[in-house]
């Protein structure tokens, strides 16, 4: 797949649920499960891809690169994004990183993933 292929650049806010999404070495990662936005604000935090592997990680916005009608490219190469964390419903259970604690940027984002992929909002 092509740059060309994957149509205009486009923006978060019309990112649709199913966009493939790519990392920087050209490997596709997986699906938009979700985008984490609060739009009212135009304030972007992140997407949550669900991966091959029924699993879900969260690329935060400084991690996704360019948007596509059709298609993300995260700024990392794959072996950076196999270790994009996962959503968790206690990131700080989930994880001994002190940077994924629930009172943390990072933890309130992974805690907002799991509420969207389990339902809850």
């Amino acid at each position: 797949m092509t740059i060309e292929d994957l149509g205009p650049r486009s923006s978060y806010v019309a990112l649709a649920e199913g966009t493939p999404v790519f990392c920087s070495d050209g490997s596709e990662l997986g699906r938009v499960a979700h985008v984490l936005a609060d739009i009212s604000e135009d304030v972007f935090d992140g997407i949550v891809v669900h991966e091959a592997k029924r699993q879900y990680r969260f690329a935060d916005a400084d991690q996704v690169g360019d948007i596509y009608e059709q298609g993300v490219f995260l700024k990392i190469d794959s072996v950076a994004a196999s270790e994009l964390p996962r959503p968790s419903e206690n990131p700080a259970v989930m994880h001994d990183d002190p940077a994924l604690g629930p009172g943390t940027p990072l933890g309130q984002k992974l805690r907002r993933a799991w509420d969207l992929i389990s339902g809850r909002r």
